[in-house]
């Protein structure tokens, strides 16, 4: 491919804070801007640094051996957060596991990144967006020991013929996202098996990109660590750290581990404070850095004496018109949720004295193919919303026609509201109690290991 005049990492830094506070529409002289989804990134291109868009075997500017990546981010109550993942090169199935992680398409594209920063406003016209800030990145030691071993997790299933299983919630900081996941050509042959698997492209999840811009954007602190050494995750994975830190509380009651800890509360919360007091945490487990990196949910998971979990699992409330106007799967927020997530259950077994004790700990994420599942339930729940929901009056209430537990095996929607008043409005202008999906008990039983 042809370079570009921008050769050393300095000369870039210093082209990309020119654009500072400049009006995007100002920037844009080839009208890319109303060309869709990922104009920005491309006008950025195109328009500031003067060159076309390259291969995806190549950094964009190779003999600086830097890759441009313009990123949006999002302001609000919950405080700064990127806007969506961060997406690399494609995967290819049938070369990349012949490699090693240095040199892998992956590390060879984006060892260092330019990142271009700018807040995506609601209701502000991408004319008017401006880029508020640049700098050059490199993902830190400990992070870096992280991501490699995701690689390794991504390609010991190519290796095993399982291309066609890898999901987003395997990997901690990076991950293999779907690209063209829709398409019937987007499917790729892979070299263990028969089987074809979708496109996927190497990425890096959009909890940790949110944490590269809190903390080297906007400066804010890095909370508190549970790995205290990189050295212990050149030895392990942080996965096995973390139960190895557990297991030696397997076995005890909640009383004897609030008494070891020094727990004192009574509240809901008490789980949680449990859980950071076994892993030697002061704070809350969802908010130390390697949870928040990698988007980590703590779930407790109480499992009845006769052996059930008596509660499914629920995800957030979800807005009935904002729902019917999603698109795709593959860009509905319930996939952008579920698809990258790992989930932590923390496992208490009752017992028929009203007591519990703690039965053990496991990381999970939904499996492919179960996501397939919950794609389905997904489709006719917008369906069912867009053609009208049927709410009929019975003895026990208001019922509706959204997908329940006995049609899927493996999600359902039903109510997540305080009470029969706690509605949102459905696109017909009828209001409906708040409602969300959920993951059937049965199904997260079937997962659930007690040691």
């Amino acid at each position: 491919m042809k370079g570009t005049k921008y050769t050393t990492k300095e000369l870039l830094l210093e082209r990309a804070k020119e654009a500072i506070g400049i009006p995007l529409k100002d920037i844009d002289i080839t009208g890319r801007l109303a060309t869709g989804k990922g104009a920005i990134g491309t006008m950025i291109e195109e328009c500031w640094f003067g060159y076309t868009p390259n291969s995806e075997s190549e950094p964009d500017f190779p003999e600086a051996g830097v890759e441009l990546k313009v990123i949006p981010y999002i302001s609000g109550k919950a405080g700064i957060r990127a806007k969506e993942r961060l997406v690399c090169n494609i995967i290819d199935y049938n070369e990349e596991y012949k490699k090693t992680f240095k040199a892998s398409s992956f590390w060879h594209k984006c060892q260092t990144m330019l990142l271009m920063v700018y807040e995506n406003i609601k209701n502000q016209s991408k004319g008017d967006f401006m880029i508020s800030n640049a700098l050059l990145f490199s993902a830190p030691d400990e992070d870096l020991a992280v991501i490699e071993h995701d690689w390794q997790i991504i390609m010991d299933k190519i290796r095993a013929g399982r291309a066609h299983e890898i999901s987003e919630g395997d990997t901690m900081y990076l991950a293999a996202c779907t690209k063209g996941a829709t398409a019937e050509k987007s499917f790729r042959t892979q070299p263990f098996s028969d089987i074809k698997a979708k496109q996927r492209a190497y990425s890096l999840k959009q909890s940790y990109v949110s944490e590269i811009l809190r903390r080297y954007v906007f400066g804010i602190e890095e909370n508190e660590h549970i790995i205290k050494s990189v050295d212990d995750l050149h030895r392990t994975s942080f996965e096995e750290l973390v139960i190895n830190k557990l297991k030696p509380y397997y076995g005890k009651s909640r009383d004897q581990l609030k008494a070891e800890l020094g727990i004192h509360s009574t509240a809901k919360n008490q789980n949680e404070l449990i859980l950071a007091g076994m892993l030697g945490i002061k704070g809350r487990i969802a908010n130390t850095a390697e949870f928040k990196k990698a988007g980590i949910v703590p779930k407790t998971i109480h499992i009845e004496p006769n052996g059930a979990i008596k509660e499914s699992m629920s995800f957030p409330t979800f807005d009935f018109i904002k729902l019917s106007m999603e698109d795709t799967w593959e860009e509905s927020e319930l996939y952008n949720y579920l698809a990258p997530t790992k989930f932590l259950f923390v496992i208490f077994r009752k017992n028929a004295a009203g007591g519990s004790t703690f039965a053990g700990a496991q990381f999970w994420n939904i499996p492919a193919a179960d996501l397939d599942e919950v794609k389905t339930v997904w489709e006719k729940t917008v369906h069912i919303i867009r053609e009208g929901v049927q709410l009929t009056s019975t003895r026990r209430g208001i019922c509706n026609n959204l997908p329940k537990k006995t049609d899927n095996p493996v999600a359902h929607v039903r109510p997540h509201a305080k009470d029969s008043n706690d509605t949102l409005p459905l696109p017909d202008g009828r209001r409906m109690t708040k409602q969300c999906f959920w993951l059937n008990n049965s199904y997260i039983r079937k997962f659930i290991k007690e040691q």
